[in-house]
């Protein structure tokens, strides 16, 4: 490999939300990658900086092209330069999105288990979360399309975020699924609000689909946000896209991001952006390398030495979602007490919805050797709590 994943950045005392915590303890729970970031990003941020004057930035042309530029060559998906609009981040899109498009009081529906902010978004908006639950037959999950369509019926439901792919089961939604989604809420009047931030990280050889490229039912019936922040390990500097073809849509939206004050781009944002699309696509090989060589050492090992739990098999992400059930401990007490008896630091499955009571999700971006050890406290753990 032309880049070195084994060796991490030492990120401990370096205010890092991930990384300051005890020093025996390893911090595999929120979804940011440990390796040094493409150097043609580091490069951008740099020159930038070198310039010494750090006024205020604006989006640029170049901007626009890099987005068109990746989705062009990766996913065959032409963006229009006027769909594009700025924002800081894929979670202040989504709770603006969710203030303009939806009133206090409404439902936003949302498949989990899913990403726990989405909640957030939510109810801190003074929205109702509604929960359909995806189907789980033991190893794998798919869309309850019955209980969804009666859930996207009443009245009352006027938005649906859709995690695509979806964090954190790795499922990627394939066109035909996704085609039956889009038709669905453009038949009740429920627009999609589709996270795509995890669409770079799928297993090599397996690409995701733009929900707004499926058909014209999806494209006029939602806004699609993406960004470099996960594939690249770049989301302190705060930098995404919303793509939205519908202009009635668009102006909505935009205008309330730009209410919200989350439209401006910090002195990096743009640069990083622009490098990681244009420059740095051989980094994201590599490291979408590395990360299923992680995967599929951390599936081996717990299918051959810690039997009690089950990777559920995934198509993206660099998360792994474990199932737990068979410990007969619920994830928030397993979380809890693994962290104290070992100091593996890993999310429980509580928080992301129905669906995730008895699962635990595992960061695997990250040096193998961490990875490894991680794994051999997470067997030892579990011989101290024998069924």
């Amino acid at each position: 490999m032309k880049y070195n994943f084994d060796s991490i950045p030492d990120r401990r005392k370096t205010n890092s939300l991930k990384w300051d915590v005890a020093e025996n303890e390893i911090p595999l729970w929120v979804a940011d990658m440990d390796f040094d970031t493409a150097p043609e990003i580091k490069d951008a941020i740099l020159q930038r900086a070198n310039l010494g004057a750090l006024g205020y930035a604006d989006i640029n042309e170049q901007w626009r092209n890099a987005y068109i530029y990746w989705w062009k060559n990766r996913y065959n998906f032409e963006i229009k330069k006027e769909w594009l609009v700025f924002s800081t981040g894929v979670v202040p899109a989504i709770s603006s999105s969710v203030r303009k498009l939806t009133t206090p009081g409404e439902n936003v529906l949302i498949l989990t288990p899913t990403y726990n902010i989405f909640f957030n978004s939510i109810v801190n908006n003074g929205r109702n979360p509604v929960q359909c639950q995806l189907k789980y037959d033991g190893s794998s999950y798919e869309i309850d399309f019955e209980d969804l369509e009666e859930k996207l019926k009443d009245e009352q439901t006027s938005m649906m975020i859709l995690c695509n792919p979806q964090n954190p089961v790795g499922k990627i939604w394939n066109k035909e699924t996704l085609a039956k989604i889009g038709e669905l809420c453009s038949r009740n009047n429920v627009v999609v609000f589709s996270d795509e931030i995890h669409c770079d990280i799928t297993e090599p050889g397996k690409n995701y689909v733009p929900f707004a490229s499926v058909n014209e039912t999806c494209r006029n019936n939602c806004i699609m946000a993406v960004a470099p922040t996960k594939s690249f390990n770049i989301a302190g500097l705060s930098t995404s896209a919303i793509v939205v073809p519908d202009k009635n849509l668009r102006h909505k939206v935009w205008h309330q991001i730009n209410t919200d004050e989350c439209g401006e781009p910090n002195a990096f944002a743009v640069q990083a952006a622009i490098a990681a699309y244009t420059k740095s696509g051989d980094w994201l090989e590599e490291a979408r390398i590395y990360i299923w060589q992680n995967r599929k050492f951390a599936e081996d090992f717990i299918k051959s030495e810690i039997p009690l739990l089950k990777a559920i098999k995934s198509d993206a992400t660099y998360l792994m979602w474990v199932d737990i059930s068979a410990s007969g401990m619920t994830a928030k007490v397993f979380a809890k007490e693994l962290r104290k008896k070992t100091g593996l630091y890993i999310n429980d499955g509580t928080a992301y919805g129905k669906g995730g009571e008895t699962f635990i999700r595992i960061n695997l971006a990250t040096s193998h050797a961490i990875v490894e050890d991680a794994l051999l406290r997470l067997k030892a753990f579990l011989k101290c709590y024998p069924r």
